[in-house]
């Protein structure tokens, strides 16, 4: 195949083409993930470092973080989507890596916790461009497939998960800073790696001309109503993303609080947690979601997800988070499921607008959560709570998963077209 060719160029070699982009894109996100996860072990402690809080004020802090980091996915996920239909997805992915990069060597050189916020926001415009990754798959994928292959950027995001907080909590112990640095190589790495072997996968003939109006965080939720299969699903969907955001919010600070964990321990904790997402997302989507199709998918990963939720509120002891991880992990089965239904509603043109729009409302919806969450938790482990409950956050993700199921049960026969099992 021409270095220019794009998948769908070469029908007699499509197969063997797709497989190719499908491995970079897994091995972008692999990387990518990495040097994510070196980091999070470390950030409570960075933050408490500049603040002079104690765990449960840089709770609080860490939620406005992520406040930032999800207003700016908001603003600028439709506008890199819409990019990516009018100039090609590989170009979009490599700049969104380079600034990633940067963000890390601006947060590991923060001498205050403003910096730390530039960081967030420019951090969060670079990962505005990860719908762009879905976006590459549809382009490459049949549609019968995509369920399965959606569900290669969780494996890469689970199996990324094992690597890197481990690296991350054995770095922590020469400084918080250091795991930074660390990433930010990775991030620089990844994009050279990008630069020379990812093709683009969107041909000229199938690209559109850019609208302004299509890049607007608003009117690309607006724009859903395009689609009127789709709206029922919006509500699952920002549940889902809420109670999704306890885990990335709240887990450092209430396993260092309630357990008093080291960064070594969080770093296995979510090591472990990686090794079962990156198994769900490799394996069980796979032979799962084929076999009992996409609608009780979704109702078997809100399920587990919410049993999972409920069991890490409740945990007494350290160890006991780790088996109610395995029964969480089954909430990997809803994504891919969830997008799916989607993306079988929309045209190959409109992959871009509609991975966009859909970041932008998750990401709105996280605009929310981590306030939300971290205040919770925040609450309820200060003097002024009536009463000690570190697991707040997670007993509320629960429920909203909950609130979940039973919307997608009024709406399925509206959206559940194609599933395997109808």
């Amino acid at each position: 195949m021409r270095p220019d060719e794009t998948p769908e160029e070469n029908r007699t070699g499509a197969t063997l083409a797709s497989r190719h982009a499908l491995t970079f894109i897994f091995i972008t996100m692999l990387v990518d993930t990495i040097g994510l996860g070196i980091i999070i072990p470390v950030t409570p402690q960075l933050i408490e470092q500049l603040t002079g809080d104690g765990m449960s004020g840089a709770a609080r802090w860490g939620g406005w973080l992520f406040f930032v980091y999800a207003l700016m996915q908001f603003l600028c996920a439709p506008l890199i989507g819409n990019l990516s239909d009018r100039f090609g997805r590989r170009p979009v992915l490599i700049i969104s890596l380079v600034a990633l990069g940067i963000d890390y060597l601006i947060t590991g050189l923060a001498p205050t916790i403003a910096v730390l916020f530039i960081g967030r926001f420019l951090s969060g415009m670079a990962g505005a461009a990860y719908p762009t990754v879905n976006a590459y798959i549809a382009d490459v994928s049949p549609p019968e497939k995509r369920a399965a292959n959606f569900g290669l950027t969780g494996a890469a995001f689970g199996l990324g998960f094992i690597i890197g907080p481990a690296i991350g909590g054995l770095l922590g112990e020469y400084g918080p800073r250091i795991p930074f640095f660390v990433s930010a190589g990775i991030a620089f790495c990844n994009a050279l790696y990008g630069l020379i072997v990812l093709q683009e996968s969107l041909p000229p003939a199938r690209r559109r001309r850019f609208e302004l109006w299509r890049a607007n965080p608003l009117g690309a939720v607006v724009a859903l109503k395009r689609f009127p299969m789709l709206i029922g699903l919006c509500g699952v969907l920002i549940l889902m993303r809420l109670a999704h955001d306890a885990n990335p919010v709240v887990w450092t600070y209430f396993t260092m609080l309630k357990f008093n964990w080291s960064p070594a321990d969080v770093g296995y904790s979510l090591m472990a947690v990686g090794a079962m997402t990156a198994f769900v997302f490799g394996i069980v989507t796979r032979v799962v979601i084929p076999r009992i199709g996409e609608t009780r998918a979704v109702y078997l990963g809100l399920a587990c997800g919410a049993a999972g939720f409920m069991g890490y509120a409740y945990a007494s002891e350290g160890w006991m988070l780790y088996p109610w991880m395995a029964v969480w992990s089954l909430i990997g089965l809803v994504m891919p499921s969830l997008n799916a239904i989607m993306s079988r509603q929309v045209g190959a043109h409109g992959q871009g607008e509609l991975q966009g729009a859909l970041a932008s409302l998750g990401s709105l919806t996280s605009i929310a959560a981590p306030p939300l969450l971290s205040n919770l938790f925040g609450y309820f482990t200060s003097p002024a709570a009536p009463v000690y409950f570190p697991g707040a956050a997670f007993f509320a993700a629960s429920v909203f998963l909950l609130m979940a199921a039973m919307i997608f049960a009024r709406v399925r026969p509206a959206t559940a077209v194609g599933s395997a099992a109808e």
